[in-house]
């Protein structure tokens, strides 16, 4: 009978460690921090909204000069 030999493995080399500084967040400053989110998402939403709100406006202001100015074109076509 053969013996086969099983070739030991070595283990398994672990990462090294890294030399930057962890940051760990005490409840305090999560709590901090997920109000500033919160405020930069209100204030993005205000923002959208406002160039949203402008671009309506500005809209509505086209078309009542076009409205205007057809209806002055057709009075001057009649010779009024």
């Amino acid at each position: 009978m053969e013996s086969s030999a099983v070739a030991p493995t070595a283990p398994a080399a672990l990462a090294p460690a890294s030399n930057r500084p962890t940051i760990q967040l005490t409840p305090g400053s999560a709590l901090a921090l997920a109000a500033g989110g919160g405020a930069v998402v209100l204030v993005v939403g205000a923002v959208l909204v406002s160039l949203l709100l402008a671009v309506a406006i500005t809209g509505v202001s086209v078309a009542v000069v076009a409205i205007v100015l057809r209806l002055l074109v057709k009075d001057l076509q009649q010779g009024r």
